[in-house]
């Protein structure tokens, strides 16, 4: 077969590659689509962000006569129908995927392979069926895949990744999550809400213990008010009863043999990415330890460190964020890179946020507060925490939980991160985002804008007011 004068192995972010330029020009997108069903469109449309936050909101919603109770508002018991939940998300789902693969074979220009691929070079591949193909350029956008564990009875039905977990037939009574991670935390918010009886196991003390340490403690202590949260325990094994439910075998931290009995079981221990299912440590693809693949700042996929003209990697299988909008710019370089190889531009990995759409939600960007200091030293420092409940909207709400907090150097009063847990967090944090990606100080960020009040927005405008920084000549009032 003649080479192609762009390869893609990826129907994700890759997607969005095959812009007007490759009109008169062929492409091959090469895609084995999701593991459990097939779907054409990568992880964040079929089996991550979009699903899940779907399912975030009617478990939100579910909350609300606890949450109105507050405030002296009776309402009825909420009652989740998880068959029409379930079928209201993937009926629009579901057609998404399946009108992007029927308008990717209509095109011409396009060949869609519907297949596993195995790289023979780091500009060449052969499916599954044995078909080889090759390129001028190629984009290796093959995402990643749950993590796992080699522990007996994964097979089991009952036993889900958040790959099958949210097209199950019922709602399950109780459900048992291992890991305590965003996944794993994300589910239990949403599994709780709706109404089942939600076990989380981790194998450290606290949940979310990769984020600043004041916030991984106050959601912790949160998680475990709204369901039962158990640590320093893994999963050794899952057997099924007499009666179909999944027994699952815990071993503790003291070498202990616990067993939890439940409808279902999610694994959500992590993620990893599919450079090994593509081969690319034996065709000489520099790889990271954790198994993505080396690139450089324009994404150019590398070879004993070296980058390789013309062959690029984008998203989860080679960037450590594991964002959606982390892949979707690197994406856009790359189709700049692809189509101006005389112009190449570098990726920007600066003030990333993200957030964790649990109950309560979590949001964060740049710097944890113990990072910071190591990097400017403690003496350096300024920090804000902000309660919600001390806003006048956190009095509306009666909040009691929530909080902002914002890190930034006392000398200069550049912004160095910020950490949010409650209600909208991943809303409230956006201005320090944009602040942190424009080089506002944080002084500028909060004086040189009107902020609404009593929004609860104040939240973040108090935060930033918080900070001991110096006051910039001719600065706003």
């Amino acid at each position: 077969m003649a080479p192609y004068d762009l390869a893609i192995i990826g129907s994700g972010s890759g997607n969005s590659l095959i812009t007007p330029f490759w009109d008169d020009k062929r492409v091959v997108l090469a895609d084995q689509g999701i593991p459990s069903t097939g779907a054409f469109g990568g992880t964040c449309l079929n089996v991550g962000c979009i699903p899940t936050k779907m399912y975030v909101r009617p478990a939100a919603l579910a909350r609300v006569p606890e949450e109105a109770s507050r405030l002296g508002v009776k309402l009825s018991e909420a009652r989740a129908d998880w068959p029409g939940i379930r079928d209201r998300i993937f009926g629009r789902i579901d057609a998404i995927s399946e009108a992007g693969r029927d308008y990717r074979e209509l095109l011409e220009h396009v060949d869609l392979l519907s297949e596993r691929v195995r790289l023979t070079g780091p500009r060449s591949f052969r499916t599954a069926s044995g078909v080889e193909v090759s390129a001028q350029q190629m984009v290796i956008a093959a995402g990643s895949r749950p993590v796992i564990p080699e522990v007996p009875g994964v097979e089991l039905p009952q036993v889900h990744t958040s790959d099958t977990v949210m097209r199950m037939e019922e709602l399950p009574e109780k459900i048992l999550i291992i890991g305590g991670g965003y996944i794993a935390c994300e589910f239990a918010g949403i599994f709780s809400g709706l109404g089942s009886e939600v076990i989380q196991v981790n194998r450290s003390i606290g949940l979310m213990n990769q984020l600043d340490a004041e916030i991984a403690a106050a959601y912790s202590a949160q998680a475990q008010t709204n369901w039962t949260v158990h640590y320093q325990r893994t999963l050794a094994g899952v057997v099924e009863d007499a009666e179909g439910k999944a027994v699952a075998q815990l071993v503790t931290s003291d070498g202990r043999t616990e067993e939890v009995r439940a409808d279902a079981v999610l694994l959500a221990i992590g993620r990893v990415p599919n450079s090994d299912t593509l081969g690319a440590a034996e065709v000489g693809l520099d790889l990271h330890p954790d198994g993505r693949i080396a690139v450089d700042e324009k994404l150019r996929v590398q070879m004993d460190g070296v980058p390789v003209e013309g062959v690029y990697a984008v998203g989860d299988v080679s960037s450590p964020p594991m964002l959606k909008h982390v892949a979707n710019h690197e994406a856009r370089v790359v189709a700049h890179n692809l189509e101006h190889p005389q112009q190449l531009r570098r990726a920007r990995h600066e003030a990333i946020p993200a957030a964790v759409f649990s109950h309560p939600e979590i949001a964060h960007v740049g710097l944890t507060e113990d990072q910071a200091a190591e990097q400017i030293g403690a003496e350096n420092l300024t920090v804000k925490t902000q309660r919600y409940g001390d806003t006048a909207y956190g009095w509306a709400m009666e909040d009691d939980y929530g909080i902002m907090k914002v890190i930034a150097d006392a000398r200069d009063g550049q912004i160095l991160g910020a950490h949010a847990m409650g209600y909208q967090s991943s809303n409230l944090i956006q201005p320090i985002v944009h602040a942190m990606s424009f080089g506002q100080d944080a002084y500028t960020a909060a004086r040189g804008q009107y902020w609404i009040h009593p929004a609860l927005m104040e939240v973040t405008e108090n935060a930033l007011l918080g900070l001991d920084v110096p006051i910039p000549p001719e600065a706003p009032l």
